[in-house]
C-alpha cells in the first residue's frame, strides 16, 4: 500500500484522483473511483445546474467514501458553486483562473480546496488562496491546459509551495506514471484520459473507442472546438484533443471559424448529439498510447496502484 500526504489528507487507500472531466466524469464514475480507494471528482465543467443535480446525487448515493467536484474557475457562477456545496462534497477542485474569490466559501463548507495549476506563478496564487492540495498539470494532459511539460513542472511546483502536498497530472495512465510522479515529489496522480475510456464514463462509446485506437501523434492543442461551441476560454489554455476532420478543416483558420459560427455552430451541436466524432471533439491527452481497452474504473485504480508499488519496490533494488 502506498501512503502519501494525499491518502492521509482524505483518508483514502490509494493516491489516485479522478480528473473532473466536464460532462465525462459523472457521479457513477466518481463513486467507482472512490469505492476503489481513490478520490473521485465529478466534472462540473461550466456549471450546468440540472446536470450537477443529477450527477452529484449519483456520487453522493454511490459511495460513503470521500468524493468531490470540480468547476472551471473563470466561468463559475455563484449559484452553481453553492449548489455543488449543498451536496457536501469532501473536496472541491478549481482550475483555470484565480481561486481566491471562492476559497473562503469552499473551506467554510468543510471542503478541502484543491487547486489545479499549469505553472509556478499560479501555484503561488493557489497557496495564497489556502489550497489544501495543488495539482500540477502538464501540457500532455487531455482537455485544456498550459504550455509546461509535466516532468519539469511537477518538481518546480513541489519546491515552490512546500509543505502543501502536490499531485501530478498530464500524460499519466498507468503505474509507471504514478511511480514517476511520486519520485518527482508529488503525493499522487490526477488521471483523466485513462478514465474517459472506462465503463462508468459518461463519454460516448464511439468517443471511448477512438481513445482506445488513438496514438499520441493524433492529439493536438487547439482552440477550434471552443470557438465553435461559443466558449471564450482564456487564450493561454488551449485544449488537447484528438485530431478529426473538423480540426483539419479549421486549424489555423480560427478567425474565419469565429466569423462562421452562425452556420458552423448548429451543425457542430448536431454532430455532438449524434455522436459524430469526425466533427465533435474528443478531449484526450498524450497517454492515449497507453490505453488499449475500456475497463471498469475500479479495476484501473487497483491495477495502476499495484503496478506502481511493484515498480517502487524494484527501484529500491537499484541502489547499493
Amino acid at each position: 500500500m502506498i501512503t502519501t500526504a494525499l491518502t492521509e489528507l482524505f483518508q483514502i487507500a490509494r493516491p489516485i484522483v479522478l480528473g473532473p472531466m466536464g460532462m465525462v466524469s459523472g457521479g457513477r464514475l466518481a463513486a467507482a473511483v472512490s469505492n476503489a480507494g481513490g478520490l473521485g471528482l465529478v466534472g462540473g465543467g461550466y456549471g450546468d445546474e440540472a446536470w450537477l443535480r443529477t450527477e452529484l446525487s449519483l456520487a453522493k448515493e454511490g459511495t460513503t467514501l470521500p468524493w468531490g467536484v470540480g468547476l472551471i474557475t473563470w466561468s463559475i457562477k455563484r449559484k452553481a458553486l453553492d449548489l455543488a456545496l449543498d451536496y457536501r462534497p469532501d473536496a472541491f477542485l478549481l482550475s483555470f483562473g484565480d481561486p481566491r474569490p471562492y476559497a473562503s466559501a469552499i473551506k467554510a463548507a468543510g471542503c478541502k480546496l484543491i487547486c489545479q495549476v499549469q505553472d509556478v506563478e499560479n501555484a503561488l496564487i493557489a497557496r495564497e488562496a489556502g489550497a489544501d492540495l495543488i495539482v500540477a498539470e502538464g501540457t500532455e494532459a487531455g482537455g485544456h491546459g498550459g504550455s509546461r511539460a509535466t516532468l519539469p513542472l511537477v518538481p518546480a511546483v513541489v519546491d515552490a509551495v512546500a509543505p502543501i502536498p502536490v499531485v501530478a497530472a498530464g500524460g499519466i495512465a498507468d503505474g509507471r506514471g504514478l511511480a514517476a510522479a511520486l519520485m518527482l515529489g508529488a503525493h499522487g496522480a490526477l488521471i483523466g484520459t485513462r478514465f474517459y475510456a472506462s465503463a462508468e464514463s459518461l463519454g460516448h462509446e464511439r468517443a471511448r473507442q477512438r481513445i482506445v485506437a488513438a496514438q499520441a501523434s493524433q492529439t493536438a492543442r487547439t482552440r477550434v472546438f471552443d470557438i465553435v461551441r461559443g466558449f471564450d476560454w482564456p487564450p493561454q489554455y488551449p485544449g488537447r484533443a484528438l485530431r478529426n476532420r473538423f480540426f483539419e478543416r479549421w486549424d489555423g483558420r480560427e478567425k474565419e471559424l469565429a466569423d462562421a459560427v452562425g452556420t458552423e455552430g448548429p451543425s457542430y451541436q448536431r454532430a455532438t448529439r449524434e455522436g459524430d466524432f469526425d466533427t465533435a471533439v474528443v478531449w484526450a491527452g498524450e497517454a492515449v498510447d497507453l490505453i488499449d481497452s475500456v475497463e471498469n474504473a475500479g479495476t484501473l485504480v487497483e491495477r495502476i496502484c499495484a503496478e506502481a508499488e511493484e515498480l517502487l519496490r524494484a527501484g529500491a533494488k537499484l541502489t547499493r
